[in-house]
């Protein structure tokens, strides 16, 4: 995961003012492992700078999301972002759903795929969810009424 300091490093490396305001979004997602949705990215900067709005929020996630400083994951839920991988070589990941941890995938399954002619692919994404070893023994004590539950939510 990219650190406060590598992500304010590309920030600035591609032309970008540097205000306190994207500080405080670069160490957010600098020092945060899991996922985030624009509503908690909103709801962190609104404790510290009033009357920031909504769009300006997602304004600079979408401008970190273009620079590869931050992932943008599709959840059933909505959209949520996280610090990109410091791993400088392309892959995608496999998710936990319960605990958000990610592991990567060392290979990328698009080479696997044979486009036809008339199609030029320009960008993919490729993310398997599941649950991971810990949060999967957990689900597995649960009481079978209460696993139910919670998958039909």
């Amino acid at each position: 995961m990219l650190s406060t300091d590598q992500i304010l490093e590309a920030m600035s490396g591609q032309g970008l003012r540097i205000t306190d305001q994207r500080k405080t979004l670069a160490k957010l997602f600098g020092e945060n492992t899991g996922y985030l949705s624009a509503k908690d990215v909103y709801e962190h900067m609104g404790r510290k700078y009033s009357g920031l709005s909504f769009d300006t929020v997602y304004r600079n996630l979408r401008v970190m999301e273009e620079l590869g400083v931050l992932e943008q994951i599709v959840f059933e839920e909505g959209v949520k972002f996280k610090a990109s991988c410091s791993q400088d070589h392309h892959h995608h990941h496999m998710i936990c759903l319960q605990c958000m941890k990610t592991y990567p995938i060392q290979f990328c399954p698009m080479n696997l795929t044979d486009p036809p002619d008339q199609f030029r692919v320009v960008k993919h994404k490729f993310e398997v969810f599941g649950y991971c070893k810990d949060c999967e023994q957990g689900r597995e004590e649960e009481p079978a009424g209460a696993a139910r539950s919670k998958e039909g939510r």
